[in-house]
């Protein structure tokens, strides 16, 4: 019961993953990203090793298909689970297992893939990539977050007595640094996609001040003066 976008940026190299589900926590459970090597999100029934394992062989340069047969053949229950897979070259490989629950698929385009289990139909994960493909090139995290919006509109998740809500979202995405530059998480919320969308628009002015935290300390000025000088709400 989960609806996920996973990317790579062809500009940046920079890699994302959104996902959005009515399991709590999901941030904690299913995407996993290492710069310059890749990125991976396991789930339906989720195999937690397939993060640290699919990231493995991802930074010793294996292509995306080959981490993804890999992973199949080391687990026998391989069809309760649904995976998205995308190497440093932007190849995109993924599995929807035979026993996930539907509706359940993916599909994709040019450097991402939409992939979901227990939702309203087709429409949802075709939904989300279109909204990526359209989105503004220069901007992963907006393209990624307009997808997780755009497969909500389209129906979302859909268990045995009709809608679910959204109840968590992950929003990770690592670009130049070896440490993600976004790691939102909306852990436990009734509409965690809009939520998702708040802290996206709140966190997004502190891009450039945490880096400079770190990289030039002596320089940076006090939080409490940054926030301060932020533009308050239009």
């Amino acid at each position: 019961m989960t609806y996920t976008l996973i990317a790579r940026c062809p500009d940046t190299g920079a890699f994302g993953i959104g996902i959005a589900t009515y399991s709590l926590a999901v941030g904690s459970k299913c995407p996993a990203i290492a710069t310059s090597s890749g990125a991976i999100t396991t789930q339906a029934f989720v195999n937690p090793t397939f993060k640290a394992f699919g990231l493995r062989l991802l930074g010793t340069g294996h292509p995306a298909q080959q981490v993804l047969e890999t992973l199949k053949g080391a687990d026998p229950d391989i069809e309760y689970r649904q995976i998205g897979v995308i190497d440093r070259w932007g190849s995109v490989a993924c599995h929807t297992g035979t026993e996930t629950r539907s509706w359940s698929g993916h599909c994709g385009g040019d450097g991402f893939a939409a992939l979901g289990n227990v939702l309203k139909d087709r429409a949802v994960v075709d939904a989300m990539a279109q909204a990526f493909a359209s989105g503004p090139t220069n901007d992963l995290a907006e393209r990624i977050m307009l997808a997780l919006e755009a497969g909500r509109s389209a129906g979302g998740q859909q268990g045995i007595d009709g809608p679910l809500p959204e109840r968590s979202t992950s929003l990770l995405m690592h670009d130049a640094d070896e440490h993600p530059v976004l790691d939102l998480r909306v852990d436990s919320h009734p509409d965690a996609v809009s939520e998702m969308r708040r802290l996206l628009e709140e966190f997004r002015p502190y891009i450039p001040f945490y880096r400079q935290r770190w990289r030039e300390p002596s320089g940076a000025e006090p939080q409490d003066a940054f926030v301060e000088a932020l533009p308050g709400p239009s």
